[in-house]
């Protein structure tokens, strides 16, 4: 299983950093590997991703979700086994952290290859860092979803 935990800093307000990561469906104007994901719930989406030139898909659920604080995910069926945590910590008023941590498992030898020599770590950080441009140039989130999903 391989891990990367990769944090950014963001210039807005944290609930508006944690609105917008509830968009599940903006996250290919930001996400490189992301293809596409529909919510088909609250709790539930599907993913269409391409990772190192293989798309694969996947069904997520969320585990764990907390306005302005925190939300959890793991594959529950597909061709991806992960899970995930995002954190979100207000910095001052007009700044906020966002740290991520994905555990995988890579298949085949280009992802194994890749996640050896750092590949996703420095593909979780390059993402990050558009996320961060996305949400600054928006200024707001458009949209979020506010609900609570308890382990």
């Amino acid at each position: 299983m391989s891990q990367v935990i990769e944090a950014v800093d963001v210039d807005v307000p944290v609930t508006t950093a944690y609105n917008q990561w509830t968009q599940f469906e903006s996250f290919p104007h930001f996400l490189s590997f992301v293809e596409s994901i529909t919510q088909t719930d609250d709790t539930h989406t599907h993913w269409d991703v391409k990772v190192a030139g293989v798309e694969r898909e996947f069904d997520a659920e969320i585990t764990e979700q907390k306005p302005d604080e925190r939300v959890a995910w793991n594959s529950i069926s597909g061709e991806v086994d992960h899970a995930g945590v995002v954190t979100f910590h207000k910095l001052s008023d007009d700044t906020s952290r966002v740290t991520v941590q994905l555990d995988w498992e890579p298949k085949g030898i280009v992802e194994k290859v890749g996640a050896l020599v750092g590949i996703d770590n420095a593909s979780v950080k390059s993402d990050l860092k558009n996320f961060k441009e996305f949400i600054e140039d928006e200024g707001n989130a458009n949209g979020g979803w506010r609900g609570t999903v308890k382990n």
